[in-house]
């Protein structure tokens, strides 16, 4: 996946890779989301912290705002938000973000609606891979579950699995949807994972383009982008324009830059 010097455009991404080093941010205007106490382990708060970051910085960037007044609200099924009344540049602007493993990323579109997941694949401890997979079968339609059976090794089906996870969640996090969505009623199809598509309910949609990418040997993040219900001519043109990749940044260099 290629990266970008900044967020020259409001269709952006940035990835952070987290070290295992303590993590302390105390900026105020963080105080206005959710606390990151509500997560148990310590990894998990400080993937909270980082992922909060993200936002207002890629509002920052992307729009001016200055960070002591960019106000972030969250949907019930928990998509962040842009809440400051103002004159947006762009009709749609919106994003989303996402933490697993050892990175911590966020995407964002002007017009069509956008959705990030980043999985990292993790061998199971008290079960075995198949016995894993087999968890998560009212979510896979028939043609998925093939496609994992055969893919080869137990790590190999352990993968496939991955992917197919990381590209449902990435459609559902990006209309906002909670976990009462059936991810069976979706069915991605793809030739080694490019060109991949989308079935709803058996039917394919037009409406959808889906990015998956591997970051390393055990993580891997889709982005998809998706045309609202009231979809003009230029945001169905902006379905089509080229993937502009991630920024690679780390932990230090994002909070330089809010000081």
């Amino acid at each position: 996946m290629g990266s970008e010097d900044g967020w020259s455009t409001s269709r952006s991404g940035i990835l952070l890779r987290l070290s295992l080093h303590p993590l302390f941010l105390s900026f105020r205007w963080m105080s206005r989301q959710p606390s990151p106490d509500r997560y148990i382990k310590f990894e998990d708060k400080k993937r909270a912290l980082v992922s909060r970051l993200l936002q207002y910085s890629l509002v920052h960037e992307v729009l001016g705002i200055p960070f002591d007044k960019i106000i972030i609200h969250r949907t019930a099924e928990g998509k962040p938000y842009l809440k400051n009344s103002i004159d947006f540049p762009f009709s749609n602007f919106n994003f989303n973000v996402s933490h697993h493993g050892d990175y911590v990323g966020i995407a964002s579109e002007p017009l069509c609606l956008v959705g990030l997941d980043i999985v990292s694949i993790t061998t199971p401890k008290q079960e075995t891979e198949l016995e894993f997979i087999n968890n998560f079968s009212p979510y896979l339609t028939v043609l998925e579950w093939k496609n994992i059976a055969h893919a080869g090794s137990s790590e190999e089906m352990l993968a496939q699995f991955y992917r197919y996870w990381c590209l449902k969640e990435a459609f559902v996090k990006a209309i906002g949807a909670g976990l009462g969505y059936g991810l069976r009623r979706l069915e991605f199809h793809h030739t080694n994972w490019t060109g991949i598509s989308v079935y709803i309910d058996g039917v394919e949609s037009k409406k959808w383009r889906f990015s998956l990418s591997k970051l390393d040997e055990k993580h891997w993040v889709s982005i998809a982008s998706g045309l609202p219900n009231k979809a003009d001519e230029l945001c169905c043109s902006n379905l089509s324009l080229p993937e502009l990749g991630f920024t690679f940044r780390t932990v230090e260099e994002l909070i330089s830059n809010v000081n």
